[in-house]
């Protein structure tokens, strides 16, 4: 395992609680990391030796702004490359955007990724996100722009390459989308679900990290504790095939999970990410150590 990239979900804590979150963010969640934790991951992956690429994320990071910002410094001091995933909540007018993301533009980023769909305004391109791209554009940094959209009404969403960061297509139905988004879209049988699309798991690439410690190798899905044991231990003991939760994904994807643990399920399922996450969810008392925090499953 080549582990490039380290997400932080600098917070579960969210201006809004959107239908689709794979994190169940929210005004009421918990669990933001400090500065001091930020350096000690970008220490951890510093030397591991492999780390090119940091991202901050939530949640909502700029709720955090001046840690975000200092994180996004230390960062570039070390040498990674950095992105920013965000609703653009502070992007109010232009002259208020530029005024949010000139620490921002000074530091440098290599992807500034906004968040703009009918799950975060009465638009698409929400005026939101217009306000954060003008202002990007006399910053200079449109060159490192993105916009997230998500559509609504749709079933699910497989990216080019597993483990890719989303940048577009279709709801995944994880998390809050189980919970809301579920009624009336159409299903297939549960033995069709036969492997995970959306993540490589013997080759993972990236993490995502919170401050819990938990290394997350797909939300809710956990190869580690950052606070209780150091990330290159857990990358150099990473072995997928013998983990409890990804040795049965990998081996014939959710079905698997429900199979080898003999586990109450319906017919029908909309998705893989659907029937993998209800058979999660079942299985957390079974292994908390695997399959956490409990935010993720919706307990906030």
């Amino acid at each position: 395992m080549k582990l490039t990239g380290i997400h932080f979900l600098l917070s579960y804590r969210c201006t809004d609680e959107c239908d689709h979150c794979f994190v169940w963010g929210s005004p009421a969640a918990r669990g933001t990391f400090t500065l001091s934790q930020i350096r000690d991951v970008l220490r951890q992956g510093q030397e591991l030796g492999t780390v090119e690429v940091v991202y901050f994320e939530g949640g909502e990071p700029f709720l955090f702004y001046p840690i975000m910002v200092e994180g996004l410094r230390e960062a570039a001091l070390l040498g990674f490359r950095r992105g920013i995933v965000t609703n653009s909540y502070w992007a109010t007018s232009v002259e208020d955007a530029v005024h949010w993301l000139r620490p921002i533009a000074e530091i440098g980023v290599n992807d500034l990724s906004l968040s703009s769909d009918l799950f975060h305004g009465e638009a698409m391109m929400t005026q939101l996100a217009k306000n954060g791209i003008e202002a990007a554009k006399q910053l200079g940094i449109p060159q490192y722009l993105s916009v997230i959209e998500i559509p609504q009404g749709c079933n699910s969403y497989t990216p080019s390459e597993k483990g890719e960061p989303i940048t577009g297509g279709q709801v995944r139905f994880r998390g809050r989308a189980v919970a809301k988004l579920a009624e009336g879209v159409p299903r297939q049988p549960w033995t069709e679900f036969v492997e995970c699309p959306c993540e490589d798991f013997a080759n993972p690439g990236r993490v995502h990290v919170d401050a819990f410690g938990h290394v997350h190798l797909c939300q809710g899905v956990l190869m580690g504790n950052l606070w209780q044991q150091p990330l290159k231990e857990i990358v150099a003991s990473y072995d997928p095939a013998a983990h409890p939760i990804i040795g049965p994904l990998m081996e014939s994807g959710p079905v698997a999970l429900v199979q080898r643990y003999d586990l109450p399920h319906e017919d029908t399922y909309i998705d893989a990410c659907h029937l993998c996450y209800l058979a999660r969810d079942q299985l957390r008392s079974r292994f908390p150590e695997y399959l956490a925090p409990a935010t993720v499953y919706g307990e906030l």
